[in-house]
């Protein structure tokens, strides 16, 4: 590690929408920031978005970043490719470390996010990007309007997501993800909308056209198959909460950052924004937390008058 510490008014961990809009607000602020990023926003899935706003004909997620990215750099911004090893608190904030590189910052933006737990099916990144395998109902309903969709997911959970899908499409079955009894009055809800419970299959492969553009995937039971034009796993997540754990931030039971009304966390000093923090899972509400944040923390450190 390097002797000289670098000091910071504010080190943001996550280069996914909350932790560029975050650093880009605060750059704006003439605030001295660090951006750590390891590359792992759930964004870059993103095949093509329509539910982003100011974008009509749609932006993929690869293509919304790296104008973000852009967009931070004209104040200075430039994201380091590296991962936080250890955060830890000192006296006046908090001390990081990334492979040899550590700062000493006033404050900390967690905008960590989460990770999709996915089924095991092989070619699952070329089927997200085709548009076979979507992760978010919310997102990209609209665009499987119609489709024949599958919601694979527990039996404690699946039939709720399957009757949101039912928003958008006639045929929509639930495929349970492991063995288990779907309770009464779900497996009653599921019926009075039509929807049909299939068990675990025991296997998924996703299927090609002439032009290697997957195109649909199939579900195989023994002596059958069914075949679907939508896949949504809904598998649940996990929050990559370890730094906001190392500092004792406090955690709800799914494992989501607890914030107040301006991100910020039980820690003081650390603020939190995007999908680690207990909300609804969606690039504008990422982006509104982080500018929630930014401005926060710019009205609690000290003044910066030119």
């Amino acid at each position: 590690m390097n002797d000289r510490l670098e000091p910071i008014d504010c080190l943001i961990v996550g280069g996914g929408p909350a932790g560029l809009t975050a650093a880009t607000y605060l750059a704006r602020f003439n605030r001295r920031v660090v951006l750590v990023d390891c590359n792992e926003s759930r964004a870059r899935y993103i095949p093509v978005s329509h539910n982003c706003p100011g974008f009509p004909f749609g932006v993929s997620g690869p293509d919304l970043l790296a104008r973000m990215r852009d967009q931070a750099a004209q104040f200075g911004i430039e994201p380091i490719e590296a991962r936080v090893d250890t955060l830890e608190r000192s006296d006046g904030g908090f001390l990081a470390q990334a492979g040899r590189r550590a700062w000493q910052a006033a404050t900390v933006v967690l905008a960590t996010g989460i990770k999709d737990r996915f089924p095991d099916i092989a070619e699952l990144e070329r089927g997200i990007a085709d548009g076979v395998v979507r992760i978010c109902a919310i997102c990209d309903g609209y665009e499987a309007r119609d489709d024949r969709i599958a919601v694979l997911g527990p039996a404690a959970t699946v039939v709720g997501h399957a009757c949101f899908l039912r928003t958008f499409s006639r045929q929509v079955c639930v495929v349970l993800s492991e063995a288990g009894e779907v309770a009464a009055a779900q497996r009653a809800r599921a019926e009075r909308l039509g929807i049909e419970i299939l068990p675990p299959p025991q296997a998924w492969s996703l299927d090609e056209e002439v032009s290697s553009t997957i195109i649909s995937c199939t579900a195989s039971w023994p002596g059958s198959q069914r075949v679907f034009d939508t896949l949504y796993p809904v598998l649940g997540s996990e929050v990559k909460g370890h730094l906001a754990s190392a500092i004792g931030a406090a955690r709800d039971e799914h494992g989501e950052l607890i914030v107040d009304a301006d991100m910020r966390t039980s820690v003081a000093g650390c603020y939190a924004a995007g999908d680690a923090v207990s909300s609804v899972n969606q690039i504008a509400v990422a982006v509104g937390h982080a500018s929630i944040a930014a401005i926060a923390i710019h009205n609690a450190l000290p003044g910066n008058a030119l």
